[in-house]
C-alpha cells in the first residue's frame, strides 16, 4: 500500500481513531493532538509493505503506543511539580534588608529594559504577581505573558551580568556594584 492509500486509508477511520484515543484520555483536545501526531508519524514511515486490511490495526497499535506515551509523560511532569513544590515548600524567604537590596537592583537593572520587560519583571518577580494577572492587566494571552516574562528575564539577565560581572555567575549576597545607589 502506497502513502496516498494509507492516508485514505486513516482518513475513513478518522472519527473511530478519535472516539478510540478520547475514551482512554477523556479529553477530547488531548486526543485530537495524540491522534494528530500519530497521523504525522505514520506517515513518514515506510508503508508498502502494508496491506489495507492491516493499515487500521496497525494504526490502532501505534495509537495505544502514544496513549502510554501520553501517560508516561503526565506522570512525569506531574513528578516533576511535586518535587517543585517541596523545593518550594523548604524555601525560606531571605531578610527583609537583603530582600530590599536585591529588588532595588533588579528595578533599577530592570529600568533599562524595554517598558514591556520592565513592566513584566516588575509585576510578576518584585511585586509577586501571577502570571495570569499581569496577562489581564497587560491586556495580552496568559501564553503571551509567559514569553514576554521569559524574554524580560534573559534580557534581565544580559544586564546583571554587564553591570556586575562575575558576581552574577557567582551569586554575590550583597551588592556592591556601580550601580548601587546609597542606602
Amino acid at each position: 500500500m502506497d502513502s496516498a492509500e494509507l492516508t485514505l486509508q486513516l482518513v475513513d477511520n478518522h472519527r473511530r481513531f478519535l472516539s478510540f484515543l478520547e475514551r482512554r484520555v477523556g479529553d477530547r483536545a488531548i486526543a485530537e493532538d495524540i491522534l494528530q501526531d500519530a497521523f504525522v508519524k505514520s506517515l513518514q514511515k515506510d508503508t508498502d509493505s502494508r496491506d489495507e486490511t492491516s493499515s487500521v490495526a496497525w494504526f490502532y497499535r501505534t495509537l495505544r503506543n502514544a496513549v502510554i506515551d501520553h501517560y508516561r509523560r503526565s506522570g512525569a511532569r506531574n513528578r516533576a511539580l511535586e518535587s517543585f513544590g517541596r523545593e518550594l515548600d523548604g524555601a525560606v524567604e531571605p531578610p527583609p534588608e537583603l530582600h530590599d537590596a536585591i529588588c532595588g537592583c533588579v528595578a533599577r537593572l530592570a529600568a533599562t529594559l524595554k517598558p514591556e520587560y520592565e513592566a513584566a519583571i516588575r509585576r510578576v518577580d518584585v511585586d509577586g504577581a501571577p502570571v495570569q494577572d499581569f496577562a489581564a492587566e497587560a491586556g495580552i494571552t496568559p501564553n503571551n505573558a509567559s514569553v514576554r516574562v521569559f524574554r524580560a528575564r534573559e534580557a534581565l539577565r544580559k544586564q546583571v551580568k554587564t553591570s556586575c560581572g562575575t558576581c552574577a555567575d557567582h551569586g554575590c549576597l550583597e551588592c556592591s556594584c556601580a550601580n548601587r545607589s546609597k542606602s
